[in-house]
């Protein structure tokens, strides 16, 4: 349970701060514009126009501005109000209703923080508002003591995307870039979408089933795994922490299907999408069971089964898309309607914080002497 006491719907303040966080966006997005060679991501850029952006911006601080004079009116205080305010008139200064695209020159790197900003506010309008209205845990606040560390893993894997992106495909381009595929990939591309869909979803899931369980098995690999498994508050944001060293391995195993089978941009669109979003949902703080899609798509409460503390139930569910995955290796476990009492790692005292996280595995790990990880898998 959470110390701190969980936001409000009425008070003031759940409207104070979506005042802020959109004038930040808003204010960053300001930046995306002036300086597009280093700070936006060339494959959205094709996706999305400089005209929607604007009216996206400009609504941002309309927004901005509107839950700011809600929140002095249901809260009668200030203090957040006039933050968002004056973000807001901030970014209206730098230009917010006034900044123009232009055409954009190649460069060799780049930063993602259109992406970032694009998916931070699609999340928070998802899963906020989900974690809210139906909450597994009540007593859990937003601001929990470890949210400015996940929402640190989720701007740095988002700002790093290039290079996330260069240095996963680098295996399966070496492994397999010899292999003459033509033939391979034409036959995949020529599939109906559906069935082209679900293939890339089960051939990754596989992959990364057993490379997950592979982090799981082995006690120097586990190190840098145990990291995202060490927070104690599931939510929406909790996801994105994950070791740097984690998220090379298994992205680059996911990636290998990908690159072998070599499905169509528009299945491999749909992916991605699909794949960021369920990522976030499973983590998320809801109690929402989704009925019997929970025996086909992997849900919050099958994947919060993995997060357990309680180390009986160590060695489960796996799988990040499909359970029959796990059925089929023997690892599922999903008892009814019944929630785990907590989540977090029975073993060791982390570090708190980014830095010392990032570089918490690479010393003696708390579990080469006590814990047999082959163990911890079977169980």
């Amino acid at each position: 349970m959470s110390k701190r006491e969980r936001l409000k719907i009425g008070e003031g303040q759940i409207s104070g701060y979506i005042s802020i966080f959109l004038a930040v966006l808003v204010l960053l997005g300001i930046f995306c514009f002036r300086y597009p060679e280093q700070l936006t991501t060339p494959e959205f850029r094709n996706i999305y126009t400089k005209e929607s952006v604007q009216i996206l911006m400009a609504s941002g601080i309309i927004a901005a501005f509107f839950f700011a004079l809600l929140s002095i009116i249901l809260s009668k205080k200030f203090t957040l109000a006039l933050l968002g305010s004056g973000i807001a008139g901030l970014a209206i200064l730098m230009g917010a209703f006034t900044v123009q695209g232009r055409s954009v020159e190649k460069v060799s790197w780049h930063f993602g923080l259109d992406w970032m900003l694009l998916d931070l506010l699609l999340m928070t309008v998802i899963f906020i508002p989900l974690e809210l209205f139906f909450p597994k845990n009540k007593f859990q606040t937003k601001f929990h003591e470890e949210w400015r560390t996940d929402l640190m893993y989720f701007v740095i894997s988002h700002l790093f995307i290039q290079f996330f992106g260069i240095v996963t495909q680098k295996p399966a381009i070496l492994f397999f870039g010899w292999i003459g595929l033509d033939k391979l990939h034409l036959w995949v591309q020529n599939l109906p979408f559906i069935a082209g869909l679900l293939l890339a979803f089960f051939t990754t899931d596989l992959f990364q089933y057993w490379a997950h369980r592979f982090f799981h098995t082995r006690v120097y690999l586990w190190r840098f795994h145990s990291i995202h498994h060490s927070t104690q508050h599931m939510d929406w944001l909790a996801g994105s922490r994950t070791h740097f060293m984690d998220i090379f391995f298994t992205r680059a195993m996911t990636f290998i299907p990908l690159y072998v089978l070599g499905f169509s941009t528009t299945v491999f669109n749909v992916y991605i999408i699909f794949i960021a979003i369920h990522a976030v949902l499973i983590h998320a703080n809801t109690r929402v069971n989704f009925g019997f899609i929970k025996y086909i798509f992997t849900t919050p409460q099958y994947h919060h089964w993995h997060h357990c503390e309680d180390p009986k139930y160590y060695g489960h569910n796996f799988a990040s898309i499909f359970p029959l995955i796990d059925i089929i290796f023997g690892t599922y476990y999903l008892p009814g309607k019944e929630w785990p009492a907590g989540t977090g790692v029975h073993e060791g005292n982390y570090p708190k914080g980014f830095l010392k996280q990032s570089i918490y595995p690479f010393t003696k790990s708390p579990f080469d002497n006590d814990l047999n990880m082959e163990e911890r898998s079977d169980r």
